[in-house]
């Protein structure tokens, strides 16, 4: 009976050490976070002084202050994100985390996870492991955060990088996918928040990895 017992609480402190997100993701993780808020909040100011649409970005969610100023932070937050981007994407496929935790994604399962999500019986006891949806969605960022990237380059560098820029249609076509994937990313932080405050263990998880 005692050696049942010591083998239980083996088994409990087994799962309760078992690491979810690892050092890297979570340092990554964090670093992306902070350089994409800045990036998004300079980039409203930045859309502000050439606007797309019928409509401004409030100066209270907006930063830099003026077009030079949202320049400058944008440019700097650019480098984090491209460096902090690369190094994930390299370790993603180095490791092999991607292909583990995104791969494969099925339209069925895609389909029945976003019912169980929407009923509120889609289940959250393995953190370790991505639903479809999940899936999809993380995959797809990835893709928009490339295409973003891209886009700002080619709106940067129109002349130097003109090959890129006539890619995307031209310089005004250019502006108008960087948009796009702002807005994309926006509603793709929205989402991941909303899911981390609905699923708090898994926001503990990406701060202590267990």
């Amino acid at each position: 009976m005692s050696s049942l017992t010591v083998s239980d609480e083996q088994v409990s402190a087994t799962k309760a050490a078992k690491i979810i997100q690892p050092a890297w993701v979570r340092a990554l993780h964090w670093t992306n976070a902070v350089a994409m808020v800045l990036m998004i909040m300079s980039g409203w100011q930045i859309y502000n002084a050439s606007p797309l649409f019928d409509f401004r970005f409030s100066s209270s969610i907006t930063l830099g202050g003026w077009l030079g100023g949202a320049l400058l932070w944008h440019f700097a937050a650019m480098w984090l994100l491209m460096v902090n981007g690369l190094i994930y994407l390299a370790l993603g496929f180095a490791t092999g985390r991607f292909r583990k935790k995104l791969l494969p994604i099925t339209p069925a399962g895609v389909i029945s996870d976003t019912k169980a999500a929407l009923t509120l019986k889609l289940a959250h006891d393995d953190l370790s492991k991505y639903n479809n949806v999940q899936k999809l969605l993380y995959a797809g960022i990835i893709v928009v955060g490339v295409v973003i990237v891209l886009s700002g380059l080619s709106i940067w560098k129109p002349v130097q990088l003109q090959w890129l820029t006539a890619l995307f249609g031209g310089y005004d076509v250019a502006r108008y996918v960087h948009f796009i994937c702002m807005s994309l990313i926006v509603a793709f932080l929205v989402v991941h928040v909303a899911l981390a405050f609905l699923v708090p263990k898994s926001l503990r998880a990406m701060i202590i990895g267990r």
